[in-house]
């Protein structure tokens, strides 16, 4: 069983920045990807903010690109997202995933608000 736990949330006001961390424990194996996610309101759909493969190349939504970056580090497990001049449309409940062939497993969450 794999589990993630994210860390880093909290209240930032606009032009601000946090960092988020995501630990993995667990047997990983073939992993695809990894990334992180966010919903910006209960019952909304989930939205991929940024993902990096096992091989290290990046993708970011247009809407944090310049602003954002992923990364992570293998020896430790875990997975960041560093965020800066964050918005107030950046308030979202952000979650981090990873997949791999035999599935894919998501944290908890961890909640960014952005005060203007």
């Amino acid at each position: 069983q794999v589990q993630l736990v994210e860390s880093g949330g909290g209240l930032v006001q606009s032009g601000g920045s946090l960092r988020l961390s995501c630990a993995a424990s667990g047997r990983m194996s073939s992993i695809n990807n990894m990334g992180w996610y966010r919903r910006q309101a209960p019952g909304q759909q989930r939205e991929l903010v940024a993902s990096i493969t096992i091989g290290g190349m990046t993708m970011y939504a247009d809407f944090v690109k310049g602003r954002f970056t992923i990364s992570r580090d293998s020896a430790k497990n875990t997975l960041d997202l560093q965020m800066n001049s964050l918005k107030p449309e950046d308030t979202a409940a952000y979650y981090c995933y990873i997949d791999m062939v035999r599935g894919e497993y998501w944290g908890q969450g961890t909640q960014v608000t952005v005060s203007s």
